[in-house]
């Protein structure tokens, strides 16, 4: 991956991971990129600035008060020179400061100073990353069009095991590399994506879902924004954040899911049903808690869902692209390429749910990609990074 005269900031902050920034450096510096590093004091007890200083050829920053070596405002200097600013890792201290716009130190001031994109990669305890406060200040951060990647799940340095690492530099990297080399190639087109778990209520209370938690069709709908065109998503239930740029229609059935697409459907160039729709509802839903009744059973009697990817290939236009999911633990190519051809799609994205790494509430995705013309496996990846795939695949068919 080239990427030859960009000028990248480089954030790091006191955790552990520190040592992995320095790697990150390397491998970006061998890519041809310009890298300017900036660290925080705790993260000086870490690794010594001496190390970034050699690796990147640069000088680092971490007084903010420090005499330049030539004059200039240098947080305002390196604000502006940034093409991509990047902060790994990122403490849970550092994410709360700029989520609340704090500039005290050398980095948070310039951060706060630059109009580049932002990427964050997350580093920290396992408790510390799921904590309420650590979450809002991530989906704020998300809101601002601020970028994530990671953290992973494994053994911390504390002992504990759970997510916090910090992804690894080479993944950091290509993360990197996709963002300087944004394409513009979908300006112009209209694409609409389904995403996440439809609900079909027993009562009140209760319902019929899935555990799809729509992290796959929102990572289609961003990858799709990024490369220029205008994006509506129909989402259901998701854990997965909504996104700056993107239309957002919810939904709750499949019934309305159903309904929202038959409106919106028409008017889209390239349409990628990414959401678990569930197959069939109660016959009927109790106005009223079911109450348990000790000793009894209870009998559910289900009746099938309309089959909305199978009714927007009904009224496919000739010009439009139809894109299908296929979620399976048997058989999977098989059953991808029946209900390919039933539903009349023009490509469907088949995965094996019960692979690690694969499937519902993942960030990553193993997947066959299945066209009338063959089949494409895809290794284990991140979800943006297998959509943008998807995508350069659906622009190549709708070439032909």
């Amino acid at each position: 991956m080239d990427m030859t005269g960009k000028e990248i900031v480089l954030g790091v902050t006191g955790g552990i991971a520190a040592y992995k920034s320095a790697d990150l450096v390397s491998r970006l510096r061998h890519m041809g990129a310009h890298v300017h590093v900036i660290m925080t004091k705790n993260a000086t007890e870490f690794i010594a600035p001496m190390t970034f200083q050699t690796l990147s050829n640069h000088p680092v920053s971490v007084d903010t008060f420090a005499a330049p070596e030539y004059w200039n405002v240098e947080h305002v200097a390196l604000a502006k020179l940034a093409d991509l600013f990047v902060v790994a890792p990122a403490t849970a201290n550092f994410l709360a400061k700029m989520a609340a716009g704090i500039a005290d130190d050398m980095l948070t001031t310039t951060v706060l100073a630059t109009k580049a994109p932002v990427l964050l990669a997350p580093a920290m305890n396992t408790g510390m990353w799921t904590a309420e406060a650590t979450r809002q200040n991530v989906e704020t951060l998300k809101k601002r069009g601020v970028l994530f990647i990671g953290p992973d799940s494994g053994m911390l340095a504390c002992g504990d095991e759970g997510a916090g690492r910090m992804s690894e530099p080479a993944e950091i990297a290509g993360r990197i590399g996709e963002i300087l080399q944004k394409k513009n190639d979908m300006a112009g087109l209209r694409v609409l994506v389904t995403a996440g778990a439809t609900r079909e209520r027993l009562d009140p209370v209760r319902f019929l879902s899935n555990d799809s938690s729509g992290k796959m069709g929102f990572a289609l709908a961003e990858a799709a924004r990024d490369r220029g065109a205008e994006v509506t998503v129909v989402k259901g239930n998701t854990t997965a954040e909504v996104t700056q740029r993107i239309r957002i229609i919810g939904i709750e059935s499949a019934e309305d899911l159903l309904k929202a697409m038959m409106e919106e459907a028409p008017k889209q160039d390239i349409i990628i049903q990414a959401a678990a729709v569930a197959d069939y509802r109660p016959a009927e839903t109790a106005r009223e808690k079911i109450k348990k009744k000790s000793g009894e059973p209870l009998v559910l009697r289900l009746e099938e869902n309309p089959d909305v990817a199978k009714e927007i290939g009904r009224i496919k236009k000739e010009s439009q692209t139809l894109v299908g999911f296929a979620a399976e633990t048997n058989q999977v190519t098989e059953h991808a390429k029946e209900k390919m051809k039933k539903k009349n799609l023009d490509m469907i994205v088949a995965n094996d749910v019960t692979k690690p790494g694969a499937g519902f509430n993942t960030d990553t995705n193993i997947a066959t990609i299945i066209t009338k013309d063959g089949m494409e496996e895809q290794p284990l990846q991140t979800k943006i990074q297998l959509a943008n795939t998807i995508l350069d695949r659906i622009l190549f068919l709708r070439k032909g």
